[in-house]
């Protein structure tokens, strides 16, 4: 069936996290989700998620400029064009807007939200069939305090919450980012799974330093140690050692994913739908990577409800070897859904119903959207 978008809305809506969070560029109180809402012929909504992580400072779109492609140039190639699938829709973007893949990832998902309402089937079911219906959830500690995060990791073990953890590092020297993932991992135990993400911070040197140090304390994932452009010092981190190296800014499609296994790379990919562009293009960089023999990781920009259920429906079709960290709605003080996502004992559940399988409390997106 073909779907035709007569209108396209979207809100910048920021809400507060529960805590500070450092990464290694800039430490976030607050995230901002730009929401999407397309009303299709014949009453059909669709509700979809664009959100990045501090702005510009960790990539080249913010929460405004996505708005405004989505307002100024995507809005016109969409509206009154009878589309029938994300493939259509996909091609038509990429043609007359280049890159933007945060504001076509938040297009594509409200297109498959209003496809699966159309059908009467969930996303997943759009995206080839969910394989799983509960997913593994990491907890990312990153207070930028040592004894913070020792104690908030060990109450959310005691609760039953999460049973692993990830650290952001990268932000102060390497001797104090050592310390600080050492003594974490020491204190939360031996079965307590932790691994760090550097978000590019170190050169070669460093990494070489670094990492054996990691795995001597029992840290045997590195996320993304070195710049995105550096590949073939990547490919040989990734064979130097026994740990896994999770590529994340390195890897955005299906493109680059080729270009990193054909030259080598031997670890795993975070998969991000805004990165790719939407929840079917991220599938593509799956696919390939499955091919090549290479780990699957689900990951987040540290979205709100929306954009984490649309990577679930997207991740409940793989093998994910190494889990998710799709944890953003859980670091938010709030959402903006009428019923908040399932999370307990580690993983979170799928929702079941038609499309994304939520409803958007119009209420609280008013009361956070940005005036």
């Amino acid at each position: 069936m073909a779907l035709t978008i007569e209108s396209i809305s979207s809100w910048l809506v920021d809400i507060p996290t529960i805590r500070p969070h450092k990464l290694s560029m800039v430490t976030m109180g607050c995230q901002t989700l730009v929401i999407v809402k397309i009303n299709c012929a014949g009453g059909i909504t669709g509700w979809g998620e664009a959100t990045t992580i501090g702005g510009l400072s960790y990539g080249p779109e913010s929460p405004e400029s996505i708005k405004i492609a989505l307002d100024r140039y995507l809005a016109p190639l969409l509206i009154g064009i009878p589309l029938t699938g994300v493939e259509p829709l996909a091609a038509r973007m990429n043609a007359g807007v280049r890159g933007n893949t945060f504001a076509k990832s938040a297009l594509e998902t409200a297109f498959l939200d209003a496809t699966g309402k159309a059908c009467g089937v969930p996303v997943s079911t759009l995206l080839g069939g969910a394989r799983q219906h509960r997913l593994p959830v990491l907890w990312t500690l990153a207070s930028g305090e040592t004894d913070k995060d020792i104690d908030e990791g060990r109450r959310l073990i005691a609760e039953g919450r999460h049973q692993r953890f990830k650290l952001k590092i990268g932000a102060r020297s390497l001797k104090e980012d050592l310390k600080h993932a050492l003594s974490i991992k020491a204190a939360l135990g031996e079965e307590v799974a932790v691994h760090v993400d550097v978000n590019q911070a170190w050169d070669m040197s460093t990494a070489l330093r670094a990492i054996p140090a990691l795995l001597a304390g029992g840290i045997n994932m590195i996320e993304q140690p070195i710049d995105c452009h550096d590949r073939r010092n990547l490919v040989d981190l990734s064979q130097r050692f026994n740990a896994t190296l999770l590529a994340d800014e390195a890897v955005t499609d299906g493109q680059s994913g080729f270009a990193l296994a054909r030259a080598g790379f031997v670890g795993a990919y975070a998969l991000k739908i805004a990165k790719a562009g939407g929840p079917a293009q991220a599938l593509k960089l799956a696919h390939i990577a499955s091919a090549a023999g290479i780990g699957l990781y689900g990951g987040t920009m540290l979205e709100g409800a929306i954009g984490t259920v649309a990577s679930l429906h997207a991740w409940s079709t793989l093998d994910l070897t190494e889990g998710t960290e799709m944890f953003g709605p859980l670091l938010l003080k709030d959402d903006i859904l009428t019923h908040s996502l399932d999370f307990s004992q580690g993983s979170v559940s799928l929702p079941s119903g038609p499309g994304l399988g939520v409803d958007v409390d119009e209420d609280k997106l008013s009361h956070y959207a940005r005036k």
